[in-house]
């Protein structure tokens, strides 16, 4: 972990795992996975969710909320340190003013 960067608090009666790579890394292997395995299964009927990697074991988990989608990762992948989250059609999770990658029209 670089200095600038903060790990975030772990959930009460929760532990921290210390990540096994860099965030950067974690991210790359995640939006890799997403788009060669993930993609195509859960564009067309789950727009708008999220879905959670585990970078290691290539386990996945999709739900209309994040910690839902983080929640059952879990529960598939006790083990998971390195996940990463994307929300599908999305560029990212969330923002102010940002929209869905889906056309209208």
């Amino acid at each position: 972990m670089k200095d600038s960067e903060t790990a975030a608090p772990a959930p009460e009666g929760h532990t921290a795992a210390p990540s096994r790579r860099p965030i950067d890394e974690t991210a790359r292997l995640g939006d890799e996975m997403y788009e060669r395995n993930i993609r195509s299964k859960v564009e067309a009927d789950h727009h708008g969710e999220f879905v959670s990697i585990d970078v290691d074991s290539r386990g996945w988990a999709v739900s209309d909320d994040l910690l839902t989608a983080a929640k059952r990762l879990r529960e598939q992948c006790p083990d998971a340190i390195d996940v990463w989250s994307v929300r599908v059609g999305h560029r990212v999770i969330g923002s102010i003013g940002g929209g869905s990658l889906r056309r209208t029209g």
